[in-house]
């Protein structure tokens, strides 16, 4: 023998990856490290709004690009470092001539607010550090003025209880819902997912009663608007069900947690609605056709 080692055997070379054959990615431990690091009074919301189980049912992870409506207040804080570096954030607002229509507090200095709402919510969340150290890109529009270069860019839309104000204020001359979801339809792409959580009433209420001004609709109602708009249903999830919320015709949603509109000055009534929780919401899934 000469002493030197036989060459090893040849290994075959790998085999390329499929979206098929590709190792699962454990996304829920980045999501659980995120949600832990949340302040107490978002934390104290997860026991209603289910954020893990409902960013897992629309199919949301890092790197993706999701639009939400409403932003800043609540999901977006959740959703800015869980999409991360490469992954992106639009927020969408209500239009200024629909703030106009809610009264009371959308006086003169309110509605001159909105219009620079788009940089003052980026700047928000990049002076507070909403991203948590990370880098997704972030943009904004309002309903109705939406940047047409983001058309198509879209996998994810959020409208996380936005609906009931969306069909309060149509008229004859303007309808808000169907600008809304021509916008949300324009970003998506094809096969785009829009997620829908809304607070929920009784079907055998009146359609008055729940057109909107109570906060609740009918989830028939919102089913057959979106549809209507060129999406379909691919799936409906009892996440944010509540059945301890049984509203009368009598009662609107700002009398639960967080709002407590009725029981401010009442301990006792307090008490009661904080027990029943935070409203009974219906939680759909649709695709863009």
């Amino acid at each position: 023998c000469g002493g030197s080692e036989a060459p090893a055997p040849q290994q075959p070379a790998p085999e390329p990856q499929t979206a098929e054959s590709a190792p699962d990615v454990d996304y829920g431990s980045k999501l659980a490290e995120i949600l832990t690091a949340q302040d107490d009074e978002t934390k104290a919301r997860y026991p209603y709004r289910h954020p893990r189980e409902t960013i897992e049912f629309f199919g949301i992870e890092p790197g993706m690009t999701v639009a939400d409506a409403l932003p800043g207040a609540w999901y977006s804080r959740i959703l800015l470092p869980y999409l991360g570096d490469e992954g992106s954030l639009i927020g969408m607002d209500y239009s200024i001539d629909m703030w106009s229509k809610f009264g009371g507090f959308a006086d003169e200095e309110f509605l001159a607010a909105r219009e620079s709402w788009a940089a003052t919510f980026i700047a928000d969340a990049e002076e507070n550090d909403w991203a948590a150290g990370t880098s997704p890109t972030l943009q904004a529009f309002a309903f109705g003025g939406r940047d047409e270069s983001l058309d198509g860019t879209v996998d994810v839309a959020l409208l996380v209880r936005a609906f009931h104000h969306l069909n309060r204020f149509n008229t004859e001359d303007k309808n808000y819902m169907d600008e809304a979801l021509a916008d949300v339809s324009a970003l998506l792409k094809p096969g785009g997912i829009l997620g829908v959580i809304q607070h929920r009433g009784p079907e055998s209420h009146s359609d008055a009663w729940a057109n909107g001004d109570n906060g609740y609709l009918k989830e028939s109602a919102v089913i057959a608007w979106v549809e209507a708009a060129g999406f379909e249903l691919v799936g409906d999830s009892n996440i944010n069900a509540n059945p301890n919320d049984q509203p009368t015709e009598q009662d609107f949603v700002w009398r639960l947690p967080p709002s407590l509109a009725t029981s401010r000055d009442n301990e006792a009534l307090r008490a009661e609605m904080q027990a029943i929780g935070e409203t009974d919401r219906m939680t759909l899934k649709f695709r863009k056709l």
